[in-house]
């Protein structure tokens, strides 16, 4: 069985992928995240194919999963808080009213040519001595947040969960008491649709299961 990178720290990543049953190792990209599309769906698979290329290059023979999440809010990213009060603006500016998360996720499966040398430094995209296939695809969830009270907001971020997630918050902690429902998949919210994940891994050929 050919081994499957996750191309993320993201502890979150980890437990959905654990969940599912799917075997992997981590290994963490660190890939430039400077943008340069401005549609949401467009920008979390430019991130997640780089992310998951800067990991591909450094192998011969395996899978790679990269994958980005962004909160998109009245037409413009929310990322992790600088601080409390940049917290504190972007759950007022959620509160209330819906707005959609979006992941990308990109699966790179890299395989060595045979009779061809081993060049694991090559470029992902043009792989020297490697046959090289790539899916990628995003999904999108709409999340409807109740209004929340200047208290109310206090509260939450008093509970320190806020300040490590983009948009400053994880909906699968403390903040789920103000979330009125959801259009799509909830996985996506907490990081990863794995069940989309799961899906094109088969696809791609990735078994782990007898």
């Amino acid at each position: 069985m050919k081994e499957l990178i996750l191309a993320s720290g993201s502890p979150r990543r980890r437990e959905l992928l654990t969940l599912i049953g799917v075997p992997f190792v981590v290994e963490k990209s660190d890939a430039d995240e400077t943008i340069s599309e401005k549609e949401p769906g467009k920008i979390v698979m430019e991130l997640s194919d780089r992310k998951a290329e800067d990991i591909a290059c450094r192998i011969t023979d395996g899978y790679v999963l990269g994958a980005d999440t962004i909160v998109w809010a009245e037409g413009r990213i929310l990322g992790k808080p600088k601080d409390r009060e940049d917290a504190r603006q972007m759950l007022r500016l959620l509160s209330g009213k819906a707005h959609e998360v979006f992941t990308g996720v990109t699966i790179l499966s890299k395989e060595k040519e045979p009779g061809k040398p081993d060049d694991p430094a090559a470029e992902a995209g043009q792989p020297a001595g490697c046959v090289l296939r790539r899916d990628s695809f995003f999904c999108r969830t709409t999340v409807h947040v109740h209004a929340m009270t200047d208290e109310e907001i206090d509260a939450y971020l008093d509970t320190g969960d806020a300040f490590d997630k983009a948009g400053s918050y994880g909906i699968q902690g403390p903040f789920a008491a103000y979330v009125d429902g959801i259009e799509g998949d909830y996985q996506n919210v907490v990081g990863l649709p794995v069940s989309e994940v799961y899906r094109h891994l088969r696809a791609m050929g990735y078994t782990w299961q007898a």
